[in-house]
């Protein structure tokens, strides 16, 4: 059996095998594309092939998987704690791929299906739109303060708002940069509209979506964010895991005689979906429930901060729950909960049903509105 290791860059990947249990030896450079295929074309069922994970990883897997026994990619963190080196080349790196992977020391990966990989692929697509729309208000409200002007509403991008940046008397260069400005946001705003339906055609009729959506805060982008990274819940075995793949979970620190302490969340793992659960937790507990009493007994004791990423860990607890026994949430407002139906329906361009929700809480959400 060969033991193939691949790090994998921008334009070449450096191949390295190990021939059972030996000592791993280079193959060499291959191009991205022709050389690369041609490679993968001489693999075959008694071949073990590792790469780390990054931009490119999925579709080299699919690749690969077409001729290779099997494909497993690594998690690039912790193959870097395993295999430190004063040293390090690409061949250097590929070689101890093929090395852990033959020594079964590989820390793999999750590998998504298709299905998986497109839903990430639409909710990271709209959360660039988000950061380039983000930037583009930024420089909106950077002319307002090199102008000493202050919105006197809520929303400046709204239409009240836009018809009050229209009137403001500016000099020339701040009016063409306002300008610019309001049409590139317009512009992202429309594209936000789009991508969000075609996430509402892609998970409306899923079953999952509906069981997250009966929580509280819990809208449409946020419950696809949430599939979109978790995939298969089956392979958490139990809450605290999906709360560590988040991020969401204290650090504890002891040492010698001295007892454990938790520190701060890890933040590692999935910053994106740690950031729409933080979102949602901050519209959780504005609603009657146990979330907002949560929220404010622990607000009491430790301060605003901490008490919403704990809402925001039980959040993910709840998820966990509801996805793994397949139901929906028991404390769910059932008036929300229809509209957040009729919201999802409206944007995945289906009639919307006025139908009360049944037992199990019909869902559904746009823009995470109605939460």
């Amino acid at each position: 059996m060969r033991y193939i290791g691949l790090d994998v860059g921008r334009d070449f990947a450096h191949a390295a095998v190990v021939q059972d249990r030996g000592t791993a030896r280079k193959l060499g450079r291959f191009r991205m594309g022709e050389e690369l295929r041609a490679l993968a074309a001489t693999l075959g069922p008694d071949d073990v092939v590792a790469l780390e994970a990054s931009t490119n990883t999925w579709a080299l897997a699919e690749l690969l998987g077409r001729h290779a026994g099997k494909v497993v990619v690594s998690n690039p963190l912790r193959t870097r704690a395993i295999a430190d080196a004063k040293r390090k080349t690409d061949d250097i790196d590929a070689a101890s791929l093929a090395e852990l992977l033959a020594a079964d020391y590989l820390p793999e990966v999750w590998q998504p299906d298709e299905a998986t990989r497109r839903l990430r692929r639409l909710v990271a697509h709209r959360a660039g739109l988000i950061r380039q729309r983000t930037a583009t208000r930024n420089r909106v409200a950077a002319v307002l303060a090199r102008r000493l002007v202050r919105p006197p509403m809520t929303d400046p991008f709204g239409v009240g708002g836009r018809s009050w940046l229209a009137s403001l008397e500016l000099p020339s260069d701040e009016r063409l940069a306002l300008d610019a400005a309001l049409r590139i946001e317009a512009a992202i705003g429309a594209e936000v509209a789009a991508a969000e339906r075609v996430i509402a055609t892609t998970v409306v009729d899923d079953p999952r979506i509906r069981h997250l959506l009966t929580i509280p805060g819990i809208g449409l982008v946020t419950a696809a964010g949430i599939l979109a990274v978790v995939g298969d819940i089956a392979r958490f075995a139990r809450p605290a895991k999906l709360v560590s793949y988040l991020g969401l979970d204290p650090r504890v620190r002891q040492s010698g005689d001295r007892p454990a302490h938790g520190g701060h969340i890890s933040r590692q793992g999935q910053a994106h979906a740690r950031g729409l659960l933080t979102e949602a937790a901050h519209a959780a507990v504005r609603a009657p429930g146990p979330l907002a009493v949560t929220f404010q007994r622990l607000q009491r004791r430790r301060g605003p901060g901490v008490a919403i990423v704990a809402v925001a860990r039980k959040l993910a607890v709840l998820a966990w729950h509801l996805l793994t026994k397949d139901e929906d949430y028991r404390d769910a407002r059932a008036a929300l909960v229809g509209t957040k139906h009729r919201m999802l329906d409206r944007l995945a361009g289906r009639a919307a049903s006025r139908t009360r929700p049944s037992h199990r809480g019909a869902t559904g959400s746009s823009h995470d509105r109605g939460r």
